[in-house]
């Protein structure tokens, strides 16, 4: 049994099509079939079931893919920890991020990140906390950024910085008259939210004690911020904005942003599986996000943190 044929085991898993597998091992597909044939043989058993389309692991199969992840990230720890002790600030941080994030974080840290470790690749994404969670725990990814707590079995949580929410009002609404809004303030009729799966609707209904957005003859969630900003602009109503999104608006639609009393915040969170072992580059990237955000912020005297089911 060799890493190689774990690593090919794993691809399979992944891809479930052995020619794709291949592909993405940058081999052909007949010496990741001779490697993973081999590999069956020298355990006496068969991996995946080939007679369906796309293949899946059989029963037992499962079970040693689940163990061959371990092994093979171990065996990348070896590396890792060698270019630690030399000092070798280098290697692959794949990084997953929530839209509601990405925009207004990654801008302020990546350039200057990369331009002090030329020797890191960089590889971000973004994706929903669910789809985040799922591949960090099936090592498809290295770190997470998210709101949390999470209370995940198995994952590390490294708070980073905390965001107040601000009330995002059109033009001539009625709350602009308040310096500061209650939270019996937002009315559903009245909200702009986001579609389903984005961790940021549910944060949003939940602190408002709505169920949904409910404009009386036009129905929209959109996928960003962006998208319901523009909505408040050029249509009516409110949509909530996490603190980072606000910076970049214009003077005349700061204007228009109201705090709530109480000064509700989210916890902003660094998540890596606990057995991750690049401790370093985390430490490094950590510092890097901490330090472009305004010292305010990285407190937790910046506001009430709300805890979101």
């Amino acid at each position: 049994m060799t890493i190689q044929q774990l690593e090919y085991l794993i691809a399979v898993d992944k891809q479930r099509h052995f020619g794709n597998a291949a592909e993405s091992c940058y081999v052909t597909q007949p010496t990741l079939s001779a490697q993973l044939g081999k590999l069956e043989k020298e355990l006496g058993v068969i991996l995946f079931d080939r007679s369906k389309m796309p293949v899946i692991p059989t029963e037992i199969g499962v079970q040693i893919i689940a163990q061959a992840k371990k092994v093979v990230s171990e065996s990348k720890g070896i590396l890792e920890l060698v270019a630690q002790l030399k000092g070798d600030i280098s290697g692959t941080i794949k990084l997953a991020i929530i839209p509601t994030l990405a925009p207004y974080l990654l801008h302020l840290f990546v350039r200057k990140f990369l331009e002090k470790y030329p020797n890191v690749k960089l590889e971000v994404q973004e994706m929903v906390t669910e789809e985040i969670v799922r591949r960090l725990k099936n090592d498809e990814l290295d770190l997470g950024i998210i709101v949390t707590p999470l209370a995940e079995p198995g994952v590390v949580e490294k708070p980073m910085f905390y965001e107040k929410f601000y009330a995002y009002l059109s033009q001539n609404h009625p709350l602009l008259r308040e310096r500061e809004i209650k939270v019996g303030d937002v009315k559903a009729e009245d909200l702009w939210i986001l579609q389903q799966g984005h961790c940021f609707r549910d944060q949003v209904l939940n602190f408002c004690d709505q169920t949904s957005s409910g404009h009386k003859n036009f129905h929209y969630e959109s996928g960003s911020l962006e998208g319901l900003k523009n909505m408040v602009n050029r249509y009516q109503g409110m949509t909530l904005l996490p603190e980072l999104a606000t910076h970049d608006l214009s003077p005349e639609e700061k204007t228009r942003l109201r705090p709530f009393v109480g000064a509700p915040t989210r916890e902003v969170s660094i998540i890596l599986n606990r057995s991750f072992l690049k401790q370093k580059l985390v430490e490094l990237l950590y510092k890097e996000i901490t330090e472009a955000i305004p010292e305010e912020m990285t407190s937790k005297a910046h506001g009430k943190i709300v805890r979101f089911k």
